[in-house]
């Protein structure tokens, strides 16, 4: 094929690439036009009110000052730690499984070959069902409060924790394995020796990020009863209290800020021999 033939093929594909483009924008278009025209609202009406409730949220906090900002801050450090409970304890318990399930789904380790896939797609089904769904169904069966939270935030942690821990665990160098193997040392003590020390630090960074998911995913559980800070979020937002949302909302982001300063220092000193934030 000649270089005329390959030029009039390249712009025959960039005519059919920009028809298929324009053909997209105008479904979408018109896709947003009729679900705008069902919308008891609109989007462009809405869009213009966008700012309406954090002003409101911020004029009330003012309106009450710091002193009641801080009290109502103080007031809601039980069902802080109560949704910090939860994330922890199923974070913890999610990551035995996640380590469990990401040995399992890695060659070079000496897994059976017809168990990784079991392992693999054993993670697939437990990361595929958000943790709204899970804490759902579990709320019917265990009714409400805490215990449905968490373990359908552990559920969903193993699976997705695993997927990342499979993905480090995959890169490492499987010469320190295999030189283990040689000079005769057990299965434990290859991955003790061999594999824990190159996974650690990327390990405990991922951990302590599901930690923050877990974090949020448990305060957005409290909406449908699981308890903690989510419960009291909601009450505030259904009564419309600014000053009580504000310090709510404070509360998450300082929490989630000492997680993140926490996750830094580990994964510092495990890499480096030395703390410091970078």
């Amino acid at each position: 094929m000649n270089s005329t033939a390959i030029i009039k093929l390249e712009r025959q594909r960039n005519i059919y690439s920009g028809i298929s483009v324009l053909t997209i924008l105008i479904l979408l278009i018109s896709g947003f036009q009729i679900s705008e025209s069902l919308n008891s609202g609109g989007f462009l009406q809405g869009l213009a009110k966008f700012l309406d409730f954090p002003k409101k949220i911020i004029d009330q906090t003012v309106e009450e000052g710091s002193i009641a900002f801080l009290s109502n801050a103080i007031s809601f450090f039980p069902p802080l730690i109560e949704t910090i409970n939860i994330a922890l304890f199923s974070t913890i318990v999610g990551g035995v499984g996640a380590v469990v399930l990401s040995l399992g789904s890695t060659r070079g380790l000496d897994i059976p070959e017809p168990l990784i896939p079991v392992f693999r797609r054993t993670m697939d089904l437990m990361r595929s069902f958000p943790e709204l769904i899970i804490a759902l169904f579990l709320i019917f069966l265990l009714g409400v409060g805490p215990v449905p939270a968490t373990i359908a935030v552990a559920f969903h942690t193993a699976g997705a924790l695993g997927k990342l821990f499979s993905e480090v665990t995959e890169n490492i160098d499987l010469r320190q394995v295999e030189g283990l193997k040689a000079c005769g040392a057990s299965w434990t003590d290859r991955i003790r020796h061999g594999v824990f020390p190159q996974v650690l630090p990327n390990w405990t960074s991922y951990f302590l990020l599901r930690l923050e998911i877990n974090v949020r995913a448990s305060a957005i559980l409290g909406f449908v009863g699981a308890g903690g800070i989510g419960t009291e979020l909601s009450r505030a937002i259904g009564w419309g209290r600014g000053a009580e949302i504000a310090a709510l909302f404070f509360l998450l982001f300082l929490t989630i800020f000492l997680i993140d300063q926490l996750s830094q220092m580990l994964r510092t000193k495990m890499t480096f021999g030395a703390t410091r934030v970078v």
